[in-house]
């Protein structure tokens, strides 16, 4: 195989709040940490154990926004993105790296707690489960189509 592929896919708890920053121009960028969790049991104890991996997640623009606004610490969110490596000079002057997942699409999993049934339209937050692009516009579901199926 020639080609390559940098894909990854997690689901998991926000570990904080969406951070946003704006800059020049309208663009943005929000940053927060995710945590997913490995459980397994122990042979020789019994004893449940589990794991937690922490990951830096990045979101940009309007996808950015709609984070900031709906998501809180502790709700369940699926991402899908590629990972990218950055280095930069901490204020030691010692040279810092970390790798971090650049979202391109994501699902919301959990639900507001508290959040009534049924929000004003300008103000509903995607609902359990719908799909988002990085870019900010909602994935469209196929078109129904009219056919003579019987099922």
């Amino acid at each position: 195989m020639s080609g390559t592929l940098n894909k990854v896919m997690l689901i998991g708890h926000l570990g904080d709040d969406v951070k946003i920053h704006y800059f020049e121009g309208g663009n943005c960028i929000a940053r927060f940490p995710l945590a997913t969790n490995e459980t397994y049991t122990n042979k020789q104890t019994g004893e449940k154990v589990t794991n937690t991996d922490w990951h830096n997640i990045v979101v940009r623009n309007k996808a950015a926004e709609i984070c900031e606004k709906y998501l809180g610490k502790g709700d369940k969110i699926y991402v899908e993105g590629r990972l990218k490596n950055r280095q930069w000079q901490g204020e030691d002057g010692n040279t810092r790296y970390t790798t971090e997942v650049h979202v391109q699409e994501f699902t919301f999993l959990s639900t507001r707690k508290g959040e009534p049934g049924s929000a004003p339209s300008n103000q509903q937050r995607p609902t359990s489960g719908e799909s988002m692009k990085s870019g900010g516009s909602q994935s469209d579901p196929e078109p129904e189509q009219d056919d003579d199926l019987p099922f």
